[in-house]
């Protein structure tokens, strides 16, 4: 690192002049980002478009030094010309928010600076992981499962897909695919995209995943799950699993678990729930029933770093099988999981993973979990859905606004109609004009940075918003500013 007067200290230790960089840097941080930010008054995004923010920011680098100053200025344009996603009127993703003890975890997380594959570089961090990944596979009737964290739910999905495959196919690790029957996969025609990667990259191929049906309100529908089962068996094709999703990305809404699950039974196929958004709801005693079923399914995607509201990213997969992680990934490399280490080495949890070097997600979401408790954060669920409830009901209400549906989860999907197409005969040319209502609105709030809302299409339903109720700060105030924000920058349209 190089000093206030842009010279180093030639390896000989922390200098004073380093200290001041970094002081400078967390001061900055923390006033401008942690609390200022926050404010709800502050813009969520200062925005340039890219060849502007190009002229704006100094991103070049260069042969020379650079003195902490003028990289002190930099992390200043940084900070000015992000999205605050800790702002409580980003709305714009599945994930939001800014809390202090899951903030000092990452930030305690980069200064030690290990990986988690091994006790022997992180001692605590490996028993933080056992406890805390036990407390998730509890909460989701796991008993004697195992469970791992991921970097990020896409890749969590991609984990079903290969246990799954082995836990049928032993053998497909050693000698591959061939010699395995026709192999496919079944989701919803709502689930993650992940899905379709996942299948590419593992060597099933997109060509055979295959979609169900989902009901008018966004669920899979049991019956097209088994008639297509049958389909494809009649066709000596082989389905080996079933993507369940609870809390889709757009709608929100649970599949019924319970009746894939005895679908999967009945079929012997590996039952996957992608709770990557929605999962979260098992922590409140009031909207848990929306998870009814999840013990009985195979494995689960669980992003914390989303509904929980711990920093990015914090994602898990979690199996009820207790010995296949390790039995379908692990290489047994001889330099690192040494058998014969002085130490229990069942704790050397890295050969579980597909990955070698895996980052620290533990601290963040344990020092969260341990503040908050378990009643402290069914009080923060609690409140996500009643806002999200209280939006639906101010967007059915208020005229202009017309709600998608009631939300399941805390999407909140709904359309507003200026008074320009207000009472008229909702013609192709008047859902033509109307798809073009939110792209305009989206770029309005943007351009003002008083929040971000997405929006898009959604099968035969042109564009609406989807707002996204997930920073653990909001309050109702916030759903009323919501209604009103669109309101005042739709109504001349």
């Amino acid at each position: 690192m190089s000093s206030l007067n842009g010279t180093t200290n030639g390896g000989m230790g922390v200098t004073e002049n380093q200290t001041e960089f970094l002081d400078r840097l967390y001061t900055m941080m923390i006033n401008d980002v942690f609390i200022g930010s926050r404010k709800r008054e502050a813009r969520v995004v200062n925005f340039k478009h890219p060849k502007e923010l190009e002229k704006t920011i100094d991103l070049q680098l260069n042969e020379d030094e650079t003195k902490d100053e003028d990289l002190l200025k930099i992390c200043k344009d940084v900070i000015q010309y992000s999205v605050k996603t800790g702002h409580p009127r980003f709305f714009n993703q599945l994930f939001g928010g800014l809390d202090e003890y899951s903030l000092g975890g990452a930030w305690l997380t980069e200064v030690l600076n290990t990986s988690q594959y091994t006790f022997e570089v992180a001692p605590v961090f490996t028993l933080m992981e056992k406890t805390l990944l036990g407390k998730m596979l509890q909460l989701i009737g796991f008993t004697n499962g195992d469970a791992i964290f991921t970097p990020g739910g896409s890749i969590a999905n991609m984990y079903a897909l290969n246990v799954a495959r082995f836990k049928q196919f032993p053998d497909v690790k050693r000698t591959g695919m061939q010699g395995l029957p026709h192999l496919c996969v079944l989701t919803s025609e709502k689930g993650h995209y992940s899905l379709k990667k996942g299948v590419a990259l593992i060597g099933i191929g997109i060509d055979n995943l295959y979609s169900v049906k989902a009901d008018s309100k966004g669920r899979m529908d049991p019956e097209d799950l088994e008639k297509m089962i049958l389909k494809l068996q009649s066709e000596n094709k082989r389905p080996y699993l079933v993507n369940a999703t609870a809390g889709t990305t757009v709608l929100g809404v649970y599949d019924p678990l319970d009746k894939i699950a005895d679908i999967c039974k009945k079929y012997n196929l590996w039952m996957h729930v992608d709770g990557a958004w929605g999962g979260s709801a098992v922590l409140s005693k009031k909207m848990k029933y929306l998870m009814k079923g999840i013990e009985r399914a195979d494995s689960m995607t669980w992003n914390p770093h989303k509904m929980m509201g711990a920093p990015l990213q914090t994602a898990a997969f979690l199996t009820r099988h207790k010995d296949l992680l390790p039995q379908c990934h692990s290489a047994n490399a001889q330099y690192l999981f040494q058998q014969d280490k002085f130490y229990d080495v069942s704790y050397d949890t890295g050969d579980k993973s597909i990955q070698c070097g895996r980052k620290i997600d533990c601290l963040k979401l344990w020092m969260m979990w341990k503040a908050k408790g378990d009643k402290g954060f069914e009080k923060d669920i609690d409140n996500l859905f009643d806002c999200a409830q209280y939006l639906a009901e101010l967007a059915e209400k208020r005229d202009g606004f017309e709600l998608i549906q009631k939300p399941e989860c805390t999407n909140v999907c709904f359309w507003y109609i200026p008074p320009s197409l207000r009472g008229k005969e909702r013609t192709a040319d008047w859902w033509k004009s109307l798809a073009k209502v939110a792209p305009v609105i989206k770029e309005r709030m943007t351009t003002n940075g008083t929040m971000l809302i997405g929006y898009q299409p959604d099968g035969e339903r042109v564009n609406f918003f989807r707002m996204i109720v997930s920073n653990l700060e909001i309050v109702k105030k916030d759903m009323d500013f919501v209604i009103d924000e669109i309101d005042r920058l739709g109504k001349d349209l």
